[in-house]
């Protein structure tokens, strides 16, 4: 079978959020996630198109959706005009672009059904919501997952699962240690910062706490009528920092003893996660969500049930190899293999025939990451199966992206979710 190329520089459309500039100058998964997969296209050759906040920063043009960030601004009210105004000024442009990849959640779906250019959607949030099966039934294709635990939720949706990256070989790594643990991310009853708090108080070590206080109304009645008088009661054992920006938050991982993520609350992905390992320093977390896609057991840190049990696991910790912890991540969950994910993505969108990936300026890559396809069964389609022409051969969903090299189909979609055309 001959193979076809895409060999010429893609136009690409990212549309972010306008809760927070690009990138976050703090916290901001999405914005963060937005601005590193941008960068890895400019880097490549293509000619990206960021639509965000007018006070963002990319590498790339710019299409301002609203003057400033919302959430740092300190908006606390309704943000769907903020949506319609990013939603307004894609439609102004539609039929620019080769693709256009929209980060904006559930406004994603509306989006789709107006536009006449190719398009995917990344979901970046929880998809359990008590409504989302009534706006998934009229779903476009080209639905994208971070992790297979996001979408397994919704079984009966054609995902392409794609995990997050970061430029992870950039992260600190801090020799010697202290003996303190760290918690980093948002002041909510579900992320398990009271069990932080637990934690640190039976093991005897120090804790750092580097986390956003919400804008919302209970957010805030969170912070002020539960988490404060948490601290207080503490001591001095426990140290609140704030909200910290990049920089100081990464030093704050390279840091620590081991970084907890003790909370209920079903991660989609978790780049507090990859961060932290990234700089050597091992997790004492709840086996949910997608953590046990990221996380090794025993290896990368440890799974407890409770508080409790992660306070008994903290001290072995000691025995982990940290060094390896940091090469595993950063070979896993690199912003360059996330790249590798959506421009082979993004080539199959433009020219279905295409069954070998190539940059923008020409020369083929010798391996890539093809994304994993999700199908209603939950099976993911294998590349050999369908370049043989044979009926295709499904495998269980397993821990890794499937590899595709030098004489391999990459990526294969189910024959659902191969077509194009929306609902």
């Amino acid at each position: 079978m001959s193979e076809t190329y895409v060999q010429r520089p893609l136009r690409i459309a990212q549309v972010a959020p306008p809760l927070e500039r690009v990138p976050p100058a703090a916290y901001g998964g999405t914005e963060r996630v937005v601005h590193e997969l941008t960068e890895e296209l400019v880097r490549r050759g293509h000619d990206v198109t960021v639509f965000a906040s007018a006070d963002s920063t990319v590498p790339c043009r710019l299409v301002p959706t609203v003057e400033r960030a919302l959430w740092p601004s300190g908006f606390t009210g309704d943000p769907s005009p903020a949506f319609l105004e990013t939603m307004d000024a894609v439609f102004a442009r539609d039929g620019e672009f080769d693709v256009i990849h929209s980060h904006l959640e559930w406004w994603s779906l509306a989006l789709a059904r107006s536009l006449r250019s190719p398009f995917i959607a990344t979901f970046h949030g929880r998809l359990d919501v008590p409504w989302s099966r009534r706006l998934l039934a009229r779903r476009p294709s080209g639905l994208v997952a971070i992790s297979r635990s996001q979408a397994s939720v919704h079984p009966e949706v054609d995902w392409t699962v794609i995990h997050n990256g970061l430029s992870l070989d950039r992260m600190p790594v801090a020799v010697p240690r202290g003996d303190g643990l760290c918690f980093v991310g948002r002041i909510d009853a579900e992320k398990g910062i009271l069990e932080a708090i637990e934690i640190a108080t039976l093991t005897g070590r120090p804790l750092r706490i580097a986390a956003r206080i919400g804008s919302r109304p209970d957010e805030r009645a969170y912070y002020q009528d539960v988490f404060k008088p948490a601290i207080e009661r503490a001591g001095r054992a426990v140290e609140y920092l704030g909200e910290l920006a990049t920089d100081d938050r990464n030093r704050l991982y390279a840091e620590s003893y081991a970084a907890l993520m003790p909370g209920a609350w079903p991660e989609p992905f978790g780049l507090v996660a990859i961060e932290a390992l990234a700089c050597g320093t091992p997790l004492l977390a709840r086996r949910v969500g997608a953590l046990p896609e990221i996380v090794t057991d025993g290896i990368d840190g440890f799974f407890g049930d409770d508080a409790a049990h992660l306070a008994f696991l903290a001290d072995r910790v000691t025995d982990l190899d940290r060094a390896a912890i940091r090469r595993r991540v950063i070979t896993r969950f690199s912003a360059a293999r996330m790249g590798d994910a959506y421009e082979a993505l993004y080539d199959r969108l433009v020219d279905p025939r295409a069954t070998a990936i190539t940059t923008a300026g020409g020369g083929r890559r010798d391996r890539h990451m093809a994304p994993e396809i999700v199908t209603p069964a939950n099976r993911i389609v294998t590349p050999a199966s369908a370049r043989a022409g044979r009926h295709l051969e499904e495998r269980p969903v397993t821990g890794r992206l499937v590899p595709v090299g030098p004489g391999t189909n990459s990526p294969v979609r189910s024959a659902s979710t191969s077509q194009r055309q929306r609902d």
